[in-house]
């Protein structure tokens, strides 16, 4: 990834830390398996005794069907191309601000891994790190997960341990609102002008099992913060809504969700619609097929006539200066 130069003053680099895709689809099953390996993931009681056994289940059962989902996308998934442009566009405000530092990708899930970027940074003789998420809200699963596995591999790696900081979350970051709202406002500037009264805005979040917000996991606490300050700052002037999506296994998760509200919009008449998906800062398979497909449809089958999904943060200037602002406030705290 971008690199400063090898002026031994310079030995700072920042970590984003992201979820990952596969990059091909016989990548996917591999993905899965690593996905539902993680302890994050797979969070049960004696789990250590069967969490590679039921991850080699669950990946060999779902991964026909994810595969047939990333073939529709083009067969992988765009998450690390996407990054890698956010990467360098960190890497240029960050040079603009005179902090020169290298911008490195540590995916969770699938290449480059959390063991590669650390590699690299050790061979580059840096030796202070600032962990980045492309999560704004924090989760245990997301943010927590990514954080524990760079701390093992820091631990275990059979070098000095790299001087480690950590970003936690910015879900409530004016930089981080700022975006959201201009993508928000591009949405609707696409709406023909006198139908625009009759959009609803619907903020869709990925959903967790209610079982970590029981654990005192923040995330949805800090979702419906960040929907609340893009409603205040944005004045949109028309209804909107909150949901969540994704929602795998019988657990209950939060709600309502994505599926029931577009449910609810139709069975109202609504007949135009904006989703934003709020947690994302990058296209997910969640955006482009669960949303951008799979609610389409229903929400067109049902009765909507406009249906709009909001363009990905990726690297939008406000964006791009929240993260470059957060790293800066964490190299001096």
């Amino acid at each position: 990834m971008t690199q400063p130069s090898h002026n031994r003053s310079t030995r700072r680099a920042v970590v984003l830390l992201q979820l990952g895709g596969p990059d091909s689809p016989d990548a996917v099953r591999p993905f899965l398996y690593n996905l539902f390996c993680d302890p994050d993931i797979i969070d049960l009681p004696g789990a250590f005794l069967f969490r590679k056994p039921l991850a080699a289940l669950i990946s060999r059962f779902r991964a026909p069907k994810v595969r047939e989902l990333y073939q529709a996308l083009g067969g992988a998934s765009p998450i690390l191309d996407q990054t890698r442009q956010q990467a360098e566009s960190l890497f240029g405000f960050l040079s603009e601000s005179g902090a020169e530092m290298h911008v490195e990708i540590a995916m969770r899930y699938w290449n480059p891994t959390t063991e590669t970027a650390h590699a690299k940074l050790a061979a580059l003789g840096i030796d202070e790190v600032v962990l980045l998420p492309l999560y704004p809200q924090y989760s245990k699963a997301t943010t927590g997960s990514s954080i524990r596995k760079w701390n093992d591999v820091n631990s275990r790696s059979g070098r000095p341990p790299l001087h480690t900081k950590v970003i936690e979350h910015y879900y409530e970051h004016p930089l981080y609102i700022k975006a959201l709202v201009e993508r928000i406002n591009e949405a609707i500037k696409r709406v023909p002008s006198d139908e625009r009264s009759q959009v609803h805005i619907v903020f869709s979040a990925h959903g967790t099992p209610l079982k970590l917000v029981r654990q005192g996991d923040p995330y949805s606490h800090q979702i419906r913060r960040t929907y609340e300050l893009v409603v205040q700052h944005g004045n949109f002037g028309l209804p909107h809504h909150l949901c969540f999506q994704s929602k795998v296994g019988p657990q209950r998760w939060l709600e309502p969700s994505l599926v029931s509200t577009i449910d609810s919009l139709n069975a109202g008449k609504v007949t135009h619609l904006i989703v934003v998906p709020v947690a994302f800062v990058s296209d997910h398979l969640e955006t482009l097929s669960e949303i951008a497909i799979e609610a389409r449809h229903q929400a067109m089958t049902g009765g909507v006539k406009y249906f709009d999904v909001t363009a990905p943060l990726l690297t939008n200037r406000s964006f791009i200066q929240c993260l470059g602002a957060l790293v800066l406030e964490k190299l001096h705290s």
